[in-house]
């Protein structure tokens, strides 16, 4: 008997690796110990986005290998509906993580051909996407490779002929692609979403030029997105949605690790488009779950809850 298909809130589509990382400071050459995990963009953002309260699928390709169960074991642990193709002829990525200070970090990348740059316009659920309210894509998953490309497209397609939104994250990789390339890809699939997240640097790139935030997301808006938000790290972020400028400070907060702070942020947007709440509070969310992101090593092992998220200024570090 066939499964019956699980029908969520938002859809995201994208690769995740198994990731291996240091334990200790110190050249990658010379540490005996690495620590085994997964990560991904798109999986950071579906975590987050679960553990605020939001239904919400990972669609995606692993290698049918040891890796493969890693990633959808601990996807699936999240209590996400995780729609995986597996892929006998190809393996699934991998990146390493190099701890080479206490404060500098270095990546290594081995994705070329593995199963994640292999996902086609046929992998996808297109009665999941098109029952969902809001796809989730990001610049990676166009990146990676022609048939990712596509795939990207055809999700977009899919979602915009259902009535559901398109959110799109730029998430430049520069080893991935030049600027000139992403540029115009970046282009075309702008044209065709409701929501652009983007640093001020990925922006430029997709504009072509440098300007200040609230010009960039302006000028992001001429090219088809509804609404743009920008976002800045530590100094927060400016938006422009319904035509209505807003800035948003960032919380402070000791950084341990940044990596999956932006995905953190989309993710406490989005939790709350989907609540129906105003801009200002959408934009109090991204921030604030941003922050917690950054507050332990890892991906997404810091992804708050939404019970949590009032934790960020409390000034009782004990709570009873």
């Amino acid at each position: 008997m066939s499964q019956q298909p699980v029908f969520t809130d938002v859809v995201t589509v994208g690769e995740t690796m198994a990731l291996m990382r240091s334990t200790v400071p110190g050249p990658l050459s010379h540490n005996s110990q690495l620590g085994l995990g997964i990560g991904g963009s798109e999986s950071n953002f579906a975590i987050a986005l679960r553990r605020l309260g939001a239904t919400v699928s990972w669609v995606g390709r692993v290698g049918a290998d040891a890796l493969g169960d890693l990633v959808q074991r601990e996807i699936r642990g999240e209590d996400i509906n995780t729609l995986i193709t597996r892929d006998p002829q190809a393996a699934t990525a991998l990146m390493i993580k190099e701890s080479r200070t206490t404060k500098h970090q270095k990546v290594y990348y081995y994705r070329k051909d593995q199963a994640g740059s292999r996902i086609t316009p046929e992998d996808l659920p297109r009665d999941v996407i098109s029952r969902a309210k809001i796809l989730h894509l990001t610049g990676i998953s166009a990146a990676l490779s022609e048939s990712s490309l596509r795939t990207v497209h055809a999700a977009i397609d899919i979602a915009h002929a259902a009535g559901a939104s398109v959110v799109f994250d730029l998430n430049y990789r520069a080893g991935l692609w030049d600027e000139e390339t992403a540029r115009e890809a970046y282009r075309q699939i702008l044209a065709k979403v409701d929501v652009v997240f983007a640093g001020d640097d990925e922006a430029a790139i997709a504009l072509g030029h440098s300007a200040e935030p609230a010009q960039l997301a302006k000028e992001l808006l001429e090219l088809g997105p509804k609404d743009a938000i920008i976002k800045l790290g530590e100094r927060g972020c400016v938006a422009l949605i319904d035509g209505v400028y807003y800035e948003r400070e960032a919380i402070e907060v000791t950084a341990v690790d940044t990596v999956g702070a932006g995905d953190a942020f989309v993710a406490g947007y989005v939790v709350e488009l989907l609540a129906g709440l105003p801009p200002a509070a959408r934009l109090e969310t991204a921030v604030r779950t941003g922050a917690f992101a950054c507050l332990v090593p890892g991906d997404w092992e810091g992804m708050p809850r939404r019970e949590e998220l009032g934790l960020l200024g409390h000034s009782e570090p004990v709570i009873r």
